[in-house]
């Protein structure tokens, strides 16, 4: 088995609208079946024949056998299938032997009922699906249980072959998985890599659960039609010897499977788009000391560059925290001021009769040092990664062209709250100071100003994330939220999130973590009156 859309990676988004992207994957499919040989792959592509589905290719014997169209087409979040694909409509049943195999793919098992329960009524002892289901925290585990739940209902063994990998701002986890016909995990993958999981499975054994089960009877007794279910029969393949040992990779937690995540899709992100080396504008402060760790834990050391910009606001220890974090993450380190840089702008400014001041003159100091970065990506064709967290772009704490710069936004969907757990996680990983415990412990601060701290701006972050996490990703409305949360809090954030709405847009993309990410995920207009 391989993944949705395997042949071209998930989701090809209007490259699908392109006749000849279709001819060429088409092309790479008969190429791939030319070669099923001695096996029977299931192969992910997209097909054209009227119109266009998401299908299942059957590959045996070295040619194209059957095609199962994929039924149910998510068009929620991330998704956009209807855009792109029409339903199918019937059922592909593979007979090995005495052994009935059905194809579904992705929504296709996490909706109840058909076509599982219909694949099984037709005789399926095994189910297979073919996934791409991006990752968010927590989707790992949530996704197995509703396997679990649908084994049980089908009485079927189930065999779940999901995506590895990053793609734009998806994440896939793999996590692929065999479950018998009671919903126990009988193998499963590891998360974030690629990985061939191998198992042994003895379907038959489905039968006796099926004839004690008379839930499915009535379920058979209930339908007045069943859709057209093509059986095709292929050759039964010679028995390994001896059996496969079936393994159960446990999943990670949490703050694991948080950094996986991310070191999967910045890794992804630039070997993909044909980057090779990094870099990384480093304050002293905690989420660039995160960003630059997570930079070398993808990339490696010798692909990333740390660069200190300090501003006569820049204190004696956030200098030091920073060259501190390059020498401790053993990568390239370069101090360059933006005085004379700032000092320009003021002086062209005010020879046009607008001399900055107050938020203009702390602007401006943010973006002498994005054009800074983005010199030295032209230079040198190094990848700017910015370091801007998920509360700081909910609310507009940002500036735009200054540190929200860049070609990737590595914490673009962390909040703030747990930059500080992932920073903690990764010293305790490394068994070393990766990221200065001073860094961590100092009050986070955008050095702009004398003296200034985040929570002079906005609330602080461990009151501020809570309220955040409840309006950007769960919809709460604001009454809702003024009687769950500190009222001032509420008062304060909403607005900030609302108005900021234009900065997000100007982004640069970054990993999906959580379960809403801004972007792709949330969609709300800029022009708007809506307040609550």
């Amino acid at each position: 088995m391989f993944p949705e859309l395997a042949v071209t990676g998930y989701p090809p988004e209007d490259l699908l609208l392109r006749p000849g992207f279709l001819r060429a994957a088409r092309a790479s499919l008969d190429a791939v079946a030319g070669e099923a040989r001695g096996i029977v792959a299931l192969v992910g592509t997209p097909w054209f024949d009227r119109d266009l589905a998401n299908a299942c290719a059957v590959c045996a014997e070295g040619e194209l056998k059957a095609v199962y169209r994929k039924h149910f087409l998510p068009n929620y979040g991330v998704f956009d299938e209807h855009r792109y694909f029409s339903e199918g409509r019937d059922l592909v049943l593979l007979r090995f032997g005495d052994t009935h195999v059905g194809i579904t793919i992705c929504e296709d098992v996490w909706q109840p009922g058909p076509p599982a329960t219909d694949l099984a009524l037709a005789g399926a002892q095994l189910l297979v699906n073919l996934s791409a289901s991006p990752y968010h925290v927590g989707k790992a585990e949530e996704r197995e249980e509703m396997l679990v739940t649908r084994a049980r209902d089908t009485s079927s063994f189930l065999a779940f072959c999901n995506l590895v990998g990053g793609q734009d701002e998806l994440v896939f986890d793999g996590h692929s998985a065999v479950l018998d016909d009671a919903g126990e995990v009988l193998a499963r993958a590891p998360g974030f890599e690629e990985h061939l999981l191998v198992c042994d499975v003895e379907p038959e054994r489905a039968l006796g659960r099926r004839l004690r089960d008379v839930r499915r009877r009535e379920l058979d007794r209930s339908r007045e039609t069943m859709p057209a279910v093509e059986t095709v029969v292929l050759p039964v393949l010679p028995e390994q010897s001896p059996p496969a040992a079936a393994q159960v990779t446990p999943f990670e937690p949490e703050l694991e499977q948080m950094r996986l995540a991310l070191v999967l899709g910045l890794r992804d992100y630039v070997g993909k788009n044909g980057f090779r080396e990094v870099v990384v504008g480093v304050s002293g402060g905690i989420d660039s000391a995160v960003t630059a760790a997570l930079c070398v834990d993808a990339l490696g050391a010798d692909r990333v560059h740390c660069v200190s910009m300090p501003s006569r606001f820049s204190s004696e220890e956030t200098r030091a925290d920073a060259r501190r974090l390059a020498e401790s993450l053993r990568c390239d380190f370069r101090e360059v001021s933006i005085e004379r840089v700032v000092h320009g702008f003021h002086d062209t400014l005010g020879e046009a009769g607008a001399p900055p001041a107050g938020l203009a003159a702390e602007n401006l100091q943010a973006r002498a040092r994005g054009v800074l970065l983005m010199a030295l990506s032209n230079t040198y064709g190094w990848l700017v990664v910015s370091t801007g967290n998920k509360s700081e772009l909910a609310v507009g704490y940002s500036t735009l062209y200054g540190d929200m710069v860049g070609g990737f936004a590595l914490l673009k969907d962390v909040f703030k709250t747990d930059v500080f757990r992932l920073a903690w996680h990764l010293n305790a990983r490394a068994g070393r100071e990766l990221v200065p415990t001073s860094t961590i412990e100092r009050p986070p601060s955008a050095e702009l100003r004398p003296q200034q701290r985040d929570e002079d701006s906005i609330p602080p972050y461990d009151r501020l994330d809570p309220v955040l996490e409840a309006y950007v990703e769960l919809d709460r409305s604001r009454e809702e939220l003024l009687e769950e949360f500190d009222p001032e809090v509420v008062e304060r954030a909403l607005p900030l999130v609302d108005r900021a709405e234009y900065k997000r847009r100007q982004a640069p993309p970054g990993v999906k973590l959580r379960p809403k990410a801004f972007g792709r995920d949330r969609r709300t207009p800029i022009t708007n009156r809506w307040a609550g």
